[in-house]
């Protein structure tokens, strides 16, 4: 016979007091009964995973357009990437593991296509509502976009999962006083480990950056000491494979090591009791500065690279016209996106459905305007 409090007996077990525990959740708006054999943070992970909007991750640019190959990562394999180092800082600083990785799933799930500037455009068009933010479009994806259930819109996650989201849609007021979870702490710190090293991975591949020109930079300079002693001289492709993997495991090495020492004194601390008193999980002082130099440096040579500036301009042109268009002949909007326009400002639901696209569903929706000038876009 299967009995649900094992699963809680198993988290006292396993998980640090100051960890989410699945027993202190505050429970979902719409009220469900427990699972025979899931906790509720593992209901969230499966939620999340079988989204139709986390399916269609695998069709959006971590940065790069489909313009520029198909080797570099798509939000989809970024995410995967980003739940595996959070599964891993959750499981040695004792955390709550499925909730890590429910919010790392779902961390991403708000991004619209052509990477960022997609974003960047989407924001200029919708200056009159306040702008766009792929944060807080994830949650209007998982609370009233997700047709999954009768019963309710959206997918009815668990209110811890939602406000991790909620966190990082707010970011500058989670900087300061009562800090969010622990669990959220850390996927943010692995989504930025993650890109970092990702960005870096995509773009030596595509002739961006060369192993010279990172070797300016101080983390780099210690990831290719570890892979030297490691392995010797490289030619550039395991070069570069291994130098990614120096790269990641410097970085959670080094927060691990921070974050054991930092939580020694939380020992016998509840969950809120370490947001109540402002614990934050971060880097050391070295590695946060070297951090900070990588990430100047790829924000000048890879995201702003000749080479990515008129790729960026085309798509990001196609999101201006699509935008700009449905603007004018709202008629054009697929029917659920109409009548959610009749309670919602046009423009917020202009971005919402731009922002559900894909990159290839974007281009599709481009060439149909160019096509016809009559009848709905297709919904996705």
């Amino acid at each position: 016979m299967i009995d649900l409090r094992r699963y809680a007996d198993r988290e006292h077990l396993l998980l640090a007091s100051y960890a989410m525990h699945s027993s202190d959740s505050a429970g979902r708006v719409k009220h469900e009964p427990p699972h025979a054999y899931r906790g509720p943070y593992g209901r969230d992970r499966d939620r999340i995973l079988h989204s139709s909007a986390f399916r269609r991750l695998s069709g959006k640019m971590q940065v790069f357009t489909g313009e520029m190959g198909t080797y570099h990562r798509t939000r989809l394999t970024h995410t995967f990437e980003v739940a595996s180092v959070a599964r891993t800082l959750a499981r040695v600083l004792r955390l709550n593991e499925d909730l890590t990785e429910a919010l790392a799933l779902m961390h991403d799930i708000g991004h619209p296509p052509y990477g960022h500037c997609g974003e960047d455009v989407l924001s200029e068009c919708m200056h009159s509502v306040g702008g766009f933010s792929h944060n807080q479009f994830a949650l209007t994806i998982v609370e009233e976009l997700e047709q999954r259930y009768h019963e309710f819109a959206g997918l009815n996650l668990s209110a811890e999962t939602l406000a991790g989201q909620d966190t990082r849609a707010h970011k500058s007021e989670a900087a300061v006083g009562r800090a969010p979870l622990l669990e959220v702490q850390i996927v943010d710190a692995a989504d930025s480990i993650a890109y970092d090293a990702h960005d870096i991975d995509d773009a030596l591949q595509m002739g961006l950056l060369s192993i010279d020109s990172l070797s300016e930079l101080a983390i780099i300079r210690r990831a290719m000491r570890r892979v030297r002693e490691k392995a010797g001289e490289l030619p550039i492709g395991p070069m570069r494979q291994l130098l990614v993997h120096e790269l990641i495991d410097l970085q959670v090495s080094d927060l691990l090591h921070v974050s054991v020492d930092l939580l020694q004194t939380a020992q016998g601390m509840s969950a809120e009791d370490v947001c109540d008193a402002g614990i934050r999980v971060h880097h050391s002082d070295t590695l946060a500065a070297e951090r900070s130099e990588l990430e100047r440096f790829l924000f000048n040579a890879v995201y702003r690279h000749p080479r990515l500036i008129p790729v960026r301009e085309s798509a990001a042109n196609r999101v201006r016209v699509l935008f700009d268009v449905l603007s004018h002949t709202p008629s054009r909007l697929p029917m659920r996106f109409r009548r959610r326009a009749e309670s919602r400002p046009l423009a917020r639901v202009i971005g919402e459905y731009i922002a559900g696209m894909t990159d290839q569903f974007c281009d599709q929706q481009y060439a149909s305007l160019e096509h016809s000038t009559a009848g709905p876009l297709a919904d996705w």
